[in-house]
């Protein structure tokens, strides 16, 4: 049968578990607004499509042997109608470089592999066990009131356990048994399941308060016991919560200069308050990194903006809007931005926060660059040179690192700290190019003569940022300032590779390897990907990319170059375009939509998933990396109903994850919701944190 201008790869149809509320709340209901990408870069989904077009196809004969990761699978043209379904079972086919070979189970995945389901309630593999840690509104800090929906006030929500917690982070308390600081990034507030009968059109200044206390973070003691894997918050001296009202000190050579300066701040030295704190990290020296990512959704008056290069600057960060759907701007004039127009110049940045001091002042390393960070995730070189890594979270966007002059310096004294704090103030942030390995495969038919579709990249420099508080700029006609500023323009005028919104970027522990997150987008494949939407080209790969990719990078770390591989084609397995590291299709758990990623003590990948296309509820799950096993994906556990999974911690014991906006669809309220999760009933849905375990205490997985 012909190819009739139709995709190679078979398409299933898209339907996203994340509610079109979610959207609104979470990142401004971007995907519905312009792409503020325009330029015509290089796109990674053109990259990728060289090993599937439609014209080698032909040459073929009406299929293609399509390899990714050295292993090949047959493509064959779609049925008629183009129709695919989406299944919940593995793939009864394999596409397994080990197909035909038992392949024994690696360490770290000895569990069973938990379905796709819809249940209202944490699943955990049989012969584990779960329990909430903390839940939206628990008390974090003295003085805290008891939680009542009916009876929220700014104050007592500044010392509560926030909103939509998104990254965590479990950190052991020196010279204590089984006690640990538990950090908690809360990304954003849905106000109709916060307030009983709210009115999106004339929020009160009270619930736009509490909204402002309920982003942040929290930091938490809490402790274990020998008995089970729970862990039960106390109030501990390091407890603390960062909100909108917490100064932060600007960090880096943006301090002082003419861009971050406000009429409440005219020496542009502090910012008062973070916000949309997604992914993070924690650093070699202990501290948290926490990135403000889709910022622009709080601020108002783009449109209004009569200054036609203000107006494009904006415009680049997705601020167009005459007012926003939270109206913040009706409280505090610096989310207007035609009466504070520097002030969103001082969010969209990588924080900084000292857990073990609740007195210290948090930091935006400037040096890093303003875009929507995931967050930010370290390797350190053999001479101490630290290596930032970290995705622009949005369609065909950048990624990005950022490589210290600066060596880290030994030692846990606070002294030693307060020095490594430094670190990232100083250095130069790269953008990355990608390219594949076989740029006439369009053309020719051919594959590489090593059997693989992956690629090389170079990381173009953008700014030098001095240890004297100034900044070199590596793009013509932009200040040094103005590429910290307006990262996404310099990375646009240096011809930076868009790609399908890189979410977490970590480097594996041991290996070094850095993984990437690219979670999906439903415009691939667009012929000018950002501009034409709706032309999408006829030989896209994977149409729409509705399941998302992770990629595999070999980093020259404080180098310039690198490779890259794909690891995982996200989706339901019985469908062609999906793809498992070589491993054996029919023997997988389906999967879609990665974000955070993280890894247990044997060297997995752990990836928890945000809005998933296969009607499933989100889930968390662990992935081998090496040996005949590479590309073993098993789901580990699923969250309740509309929520998403957050922030992955493996330890030998315990699994973290946050449980981030439970029953939010599209009609959620306080009065009415699809969920009851964490306490039943006809409870109001929360957000909260969740371990599990081992019931017999057990290692994970082994």
């Amino acid at each position: 049968m012909g190819l009739i201008g139709r995709n190679l790869l078979k398409n299933m149809d898209f339907t996203s578990s994340r509610s079109h509320r979610t959207c609104v709340y979470k990142c401004g209901d971007a995907c519905s607004k312009p792409i503020p990408n325009e330029s015509d870069n290089p796109y990674f989904g053109d990259i990728v499509s060289k090993a599937f077009s439609r014209r080698a196809a032909l040459q073929a004969g009406g299929a293609a042997v399509v390899t990714v990761g050295g292993a090949s699978f047959l493509a064959a043209c779609s049925d008629d109608n183009g129709s695919g379904g989406s299944s919940s079972e593995a793939a009864s086919g394999s596409s397994s470089s080990a197909a035909g070979k038992d392949v024994a189970t690696p360490q770290g995945l000895n569990f069973e592999m938990v379905k796709p389901n819809k249940e209202d309630k944490v699943v955990v593999p049989d012969g584990y066990s779960s329990d909430v840690v903390i839940r939206w509104g628990d008390p974090v800090v003295e003085g805290a009131g008891e939680w009542s929906v009916d009876k929220q006030t700014p104050e007592d929500a500044e010392k509560q356990f926030g909103f939509n917690n998104d990254f965590a982070a479990l950190l052991p308390i020196p010279g204590e048994n089984n006690k640990f600081l538990l950090v908690s990034n809360h990304e954003y507030t849905t106000p109709q399941q916060m307030f009983k009968g709210y009115d999106a059109k004339n929020p009160t200044e009270e619930q736009v308060r509490i909204e402002w206390a309920s982003h942040g973070l929290s930091i938490v003691e809490v402790e274990g016991n020998d008995k089970d894997g729970r862990l039960k918050p106390v109030m501990g001296q390091y407890n603390r919560r960062i909100h909108m009202k917490t100064p932060f000190s600007i960090g880096g050579p943006l301090a002082g200069k003419d861009l971050v300066k406000t009429s409440s701040d005219p020496s542009g030295q502090t910012v008062i308050g973070t916000l949309n704190n997604c992914s993070g990290g924690v650093t070699p020296w202990g501290t948290i990194l926490s990135g403000e990512e889709n910022v622009d959704q709080y601020f108002a008056g783009g449109e209004k903006v009569s200054d036609e290069k203000a107006k494009k600057r904006y415009k680049r960060y997705g601020i167009e809007d005459a007012e926003t759907h939270r109206k913040w701007e009706r409280f505090d004039k610096r989310f207007d931005v035609t009466k504070e127009p520097n002030e969103p110049h001082r969010f969209n940045y990588v924080v900084e926060i000292n857990p073990w001091d609740p007195n210290s002042t948090p930091v935006k390393h400037t040096a890093m660059g303003r875009f929507k960070h995931e967050g930010a995730n370290i390797h350190v070189t053999g001479d101490g040179t630290v290596v930032a890594y970290s995705g622009d979270d949005s369609r065909f966007e950048y990624l990005y690192k950022f490589v210290s002059s600066g060596k880290i310096r030994s030692g846990n004294s606070a002294e030693d700290r307060a020095e490594n704090m430094k670190l990232l103030d100083e250095g130069t942030l790269y953008v990355a190019t990608f390219k594949g390995n076989s740029d006439d495969f369009k053309e020719s038919g051919k594959l590489p003569e090593d059997g693989k579709y992956d690629g090389t990249g170079k990381w173009i420099k953008l700014a030098t940022s001095k240890a004297d508080g100034t900044v070199e700029s590596h793009v013509d006609g932009m200040s040094g300032e103005e590429v910290l500023v307006f990262t996404r323009m310099a990375g646009d005028k240096v011809g930076a590779t868009k790609m399908d919104r890189p979410e977490d970027v970590e480097p594996h522990p041991t290996t070094g390897k850095v993984y990437a997150s690219l979670t999906n987008n439903k415009y691939r494949g667009a012929a000018r990907p950002g501009k034409d939407d709706a032309d999408i080209a006829e030989w896209a790969p994977i149409k729409e990319n509705k399941n998302g990719l992770v990629l595999e990078l070999t980093d020259n770390f404080a180098g310039e170059d690198f490779t890259w591989d794909l690891l995982l084609v996200c989706g339901d397995p019985k469908e062609a375009e999906t793809y498992f590291g070589g491993f054996d299709k029919s023997k997988v758990s389906p999967i879609s939509c990665p974000d955070n990623v993280t890894f247990d003590s044997f060297g997995n990948l752990w990836i928890a998933t945000d809005g998933n296309a296969l009607e499933s509820n989100d889930g968390l799950f662990a992935v081998a990396l090496e040996g005949d096993a590479r590309g073993m994906t098993k789901q580990f556990l699923t969250v309740p109903k509309d929520a998403e999974t957050c922030g992955p911690l493996v330890f030998e014991k315990r699994v973290l994850v946050n449980v981030q906006h439970p029953g939010e669809d599209e009609e959620a309220s306080v009065e009415s919701t699809s969920s009851h999760w964490p306490d039943g009933g006809n409870s109001l849905a929360r957000p909260a944190t969740v371990v599990a375990w081992k019931n017999d205490m057990g290692t994970i997985g082994a």
